[in-house]
């Protein structure tokens, strides 16, 4: 079965709460897993201790005039920043001070993500962030790792994101997933491990696109990201654990996060804004499922909700648009003048 079928069959039980894909899961799961266990147990003891804690990057990042913009953040320990040794080097923080750069208005950030958080967990994490914002521009959600490792079912899982993504696109708020990276890149993981790995993540983060898009977010595509470079320079792209990444692995992934941030904010030039795909690049308009098939093989990414001829559904479900946004260089919108990015942020409490 192909990865868009996959997808599709697995955004299909969540929707509709069934449970039949977990059997087989668990069926293809059993078949040796003691050698799995044994290739984890090897990676664990490579796999430096893990932290407890991540950086407190809440605050208002930028120096600019006029009301702050809303950016909250949800999500996992790659949400959280765990590795980074400062509040400004999150993905979260390096996100707030680009949109206020390239914006000159401040923006107060709002993490409520959690070290080892689940998908079932967004919901508990929304509710916390809406006790403090009452309506964000933009909530930006990272998470899926967990729910790979931890063997939970891709349903459930997927399941939990889509109702996310819909309460909060009912408030009028923006959503932009990056979707499950892919697991088989991390260096201590070995063979049989990585190729399963691999298989389950990148397979969670099509169905995880499938149900955004249908939800009415958009996603970007985290996939193998960090594989390539993490292989050519491990001490500088992982943290202290040799797990997570570090300040510069969680700047290489706020990069390809901020355009489609803009993007939703509706800022920062033609690249960012709705423009048509270009089919040279590689991007164009396509059944949801097909679109997060092709979207997980290439990191930096982008699938949102389309239509075409108004209508926003075809034969084979809802229509999606993947674009490849280029991840700098773009002037800002409106002609706002923009001399570079405001750094650091002041305690918001």
């Amino acid at each position: 079965m192909g990865r868009a079928r996959r997808a599709r069959r697995i955004a299909a039980t969540a929707a509709y709460g069934g449970g039949g894909l977990a059997a087989a899961g668990a069926a293809l799961g059993a078949l040796g897993w003691g050698v799995i266990k044994t290739e984890a147990a090897i990676a664990r003891r490579l796999i430096g201790r893990p932290f407890d804690t991540s950086p407190d990057d809440d605050g208002v990042y930028g120096a600019g005039h006029g009301t702050p913009w809303e950016v909250v953040v949800l999500g996992d320990s790659s949400a959280a920043g765990m590795g980074a040794d400062e509040p400004h080097e999150t993905v979260g923080a390096i996100v707030a001070n680009g949109v206020a750069a390239l914006t000159g208005r401040p923006v107060r950030l709002t993490n409520r993500a959690v070290v080892g958080a689940e998908s079932s967990d967004l919901e508990r994490q929304l509710a916390n962030a809406l006790e403090d914002v009452m309506r964000p521009d933009v909530v930006l959600v990272m998470v899926g790792a967990n729910d790979v490792t931890h063997r939970i079912e891709r349903a459930a899982a997927v399941r939990h994101l889509e109702q996310t993504v819909r309460r909060i696109r009912a408030l009028g708020c923006e959503v932009v997933v990056g979707t499950c990276p892919d697991l088989g890149t991390i260096e201590p993981i070995q063979q049989p491990l990585r190729t399963l790995m691999r298989r389950w993540s990148r397979d969670l983060a099509a169905a995880q696109t499938v149900a955004v898009v249908e939800a009415g977010g958009r996603t970007v595509s985290l996939g193998d990201l960090l594989g390539p470079e993490f292989r050519a320079r491990p001490r500088e792209m992982f943290s202290a654990d040799q797990f997570h990444p570090s300040a510069a692995g969680y700047a290489r992934a706020a990069a390809v996060l901020l355009p489609s941030v803009c993007a939703a904010l509706r800022v920062w030039g033609e690249d960012t804004g709705d423009r048509a795909p270009e089919p040279r690049r590689g991007e164009g308009v396509n059944p949801v499922a097909v679109a997060a098939g092709q979207a997980v093989r290439e990191a930096g990414t982008e699938v949102s909700p389309t239509e075409i001829a108004g209508q926003d559904r075809g034969p084979r479900g809802r229509w999606a648009v993947l674009l490849r946004r280029r991840p700098g260089g773009a002037p800002p919108a409106g002609g706002t003048a923009v001399t570079g990015a405001h750094e650091g942020a002041s305690s918001a409490g």
